[in-house]
């Protein structure tokens, strides 16, 4: 077997909505929404530049089963470009794109291979330019939105004498953050006999074996502040000797980050000014020249605490910012980065000590002993947040939400609440003059 290399990428989503955009200025709007191609293209130019044999898409190459005409399209034109350059692709359907999903009548190239969803997944053999085997490549698409059972069944045996890889979108190990479809193990997965399980569905970067590779590249594209950090691709490179070297490739087009930023020491707006935009200008390096988004999350303890309980001083701060990069993103350099604020949460806290607090005020006191008794109870925390939001929860639309906000962030809503009373405390009484 000679040596080759291929490109494993996964959960392009194609033409994502990125909702919640309309406010945005038109010129940070339309790259935003342009992202998720542009990460398409650098795949492509990836691809070409690294002398990639083949191209991997391990599912949801679309955000949604009614497939927009402009992604197939744009796709159409991508595979195009690499069939132009002898390089095949491999593509299954995910949760997102599955099978029976809406898809328009297009001519695709012969070098582009789409794994069925049928009973027994497709097995293709890649071979080089010049006719020799090179891999076999094993796949099944999603033939509905929801694949709840285990497809390892449907996958044949590994083909003797060649290197065999699993194209599947699944999650492995049932992670809690995604949808638990086509649910199966590290376990089985190594059991099948494979030399490498492209996987997609999971959005973060991750290798779960290294012998045999079982990977999840993360897809190409951040959509939200909860995608922090380069998204990309994965390079594997294999040797005559069948092992794996696997490195990661950003490919995103617009990069999105979180960013804490103390209130400690400050004293005035002009210095929290100051260490905001030292701040933004950090994400524009670590950003790579890209176009970055940051959500910024105030915290410590300070004077300044008692003015970011008003919001107007910090919007006008946010809104000056914002200004400065619109004009940034307008400029005549189309490819002009920048850094536009998301928005700005505050967990800041009074300079009062909680534990002085407790000594001057009977009432203060008790409450602080109240929240650290919750604090180290999580039954009862539970249960006191469920009764606060039981009309909320009731709600039929709005109640599993609530729900789920109530599981991940009830220990932070007590720290808020704590530091809301004292702050309103240390106002009543003038502990903050």
């Amino acid at each position: 077997m000679r040596s080759f290399r291929f490109i494993h990428a996964a959960d392009l989503h194609l033409d994502s909505p990125f909702k919640g955009l309309s406010a945005l200025p038109s010129a940070i709007r339309e790259r935003i929404r342009e992202s998720t191609f542009r990460a398409l293209r650098h795949l492509v130019e990836l691809a070409v530049t690294e002398r990639a044999d083949f191209v991997l898409i391990a599912g949801d190459v679309y955000d949604s089963a009614d497939r927009s005409l402009k992604a197939q399209l744009r796709f159409q034109s991508a595979v195009g470009l690499l069939a132009e350059r002898g390089i095949p692709v491999y593509v299954i359907h995910g949760n997102h794109d599955p099978d029976d999903g809406n898809g328009a009548s297009l001519r695709w190239p012969d070098t582009v291979r789409f794994f069925s969803s049928g009973e027994q997944a497709d097995a293709f053999v890649v071979r080089d330019r010049s006719g020799a085997d090179l891999a076999c490549v094993h796949g099944w698409s999603y033939p509905t939105s929801a694949v709840t059972d285990n497809p390892l069944a449907r996958f044949g045996a590994p083909k003797p004498g060649l290197f065999n890889i699993g194209l599947l979108h699944a999650n492995v190990d049932g992670d809690a953050g995604h949808d638990n479809y086509a649910p199966c193990s590290v376990k089985e997965l190594q059991r099948t006999g494979f030399d490498y399980w492209a996987l997609g569905h999971i959005h973060t970067r991750a290798v779960l074996s290294e012998n045999p590779a079982i990977v999840y590249p993360g897809n190409i594209q951040g959509r939200s502040v909860r995608e922090t950090g380069p998204r990309g691709c994965c390079i594997v490179d294999v040797s005559e000797s069948g092992s794996t070297a696997i490195s990661f490739r950003p490919l995103d087009a617009v990069r999105w980050h979180t960013a804490a930023v103390s209130i400690e020491g400050l004293s005035t707006e002009q210095e929290l000014r100051d260490r905001l935009e030292e701040e933004l200008r950090l994400c524009e390096e670590r950003s790579g020249g890209r176009p970055a988004i940051v959500r910024f999350r105030l915290n410590g303890r300070g004077p300044l605490h008692k003015t970011l309980r008003k919001p107007g001083p910090l919007l006008e701060l946010t809104e000056e910012f914002r200004e400065l990069e619109r004009r940034r993103a307008e400029s005549s350099e189309p490819d002009s980065p920048f850094v536009w604020i998301e928005s700005v949460d505050v967990a800041t806290a009074s300079e009062l000590d909680p534990k002085e607090a407790a000594n001057r005020n009977g009432f203060i006191g008790d409450m602080l002993q109240l929240s650290a008794g919750l604090a180290g109870d999580g039954d009862s925390l539970r249960s006191l947040i469920e009764e606060a939001l039981q009309p909320l929860l009731a709600h039929p639309k709005a109640g599993p939400l609530a729900e789920a906000m109530a599981a991940d962030e009830r220990e932070e809503w007590l720290k808020a609440a704590e530091s809301l009373a004292l702050g309103l405390v240390a106002e009543e009484e003038g502990w903050d003059e």
